[in-house]
């Protein structure tokens, strides 16, 4: 019975043994995968914070120029507008090229583009006339003669 005994004892005893020293180890030992994984979020932060302050920098310097770019275009515009005032001989010569820089401002149209001159919404078909049969008429398609055998 003793042996029956030894032989259950010396491997229960083992694996308690085994729960405890690696239950110590664990608890003892520096846990490096969490400290590292924290160290990589802390990273990735500081890379999201750097990149949100250079695209705030980013649109305030584009404020900025275009601004300035406003801002040179009428003193350009001003410009022209004195020298035509200024440099023309005659009246009419004056006119016109004030009506011109007038009309080149930057809300003018540009031609390009069209402006429809109707109202009505664009269609998904194609119109048809009144003697033609429709799509979805029955005999749409089909010869009115009859064939010969």
């Amino acid at each position: 019975m003793e042996e029956t005994l030894t032989a259950w004892l010396l491997p229960a005893l083992a694996l308690l043994a085994g729960i405890a020293i690696g239950f110590l180890v664990a608890r003892l030992a520096p846990s490096a995968a969490p400290n590292r994984t924290q160290r990589q979020l802390d990273d990735i932060q500081e890379q999201f914070n750097s990149y949100q302050s250079e695209v705030v920098s980013h649109f305030h310097t584009s404020a900025n120029l275009m601004r300035k770019l406003s801002q040179d275009y009428q003193e350009v515009q001003q410009h022209l507008t004195e020298g035509a005032s200024r440099l023309t001989l005659d009246e009419q010569t004056r006119q016109r090229l004030l009506a011109s820089l007038d009309n080149d401002g930057p809300t003018a149209p540009r031609g390009r583009l069209s402006q429809s001159q109707s109202n009505e919404a664009p269609r998904d078909y194609a119109p048809k006339s009144t003697d033609t049969p429709g799509t979805l008429d029955a005999t749409f398609g089909l010869n009115k003669t009859k064939p010969q055998r």
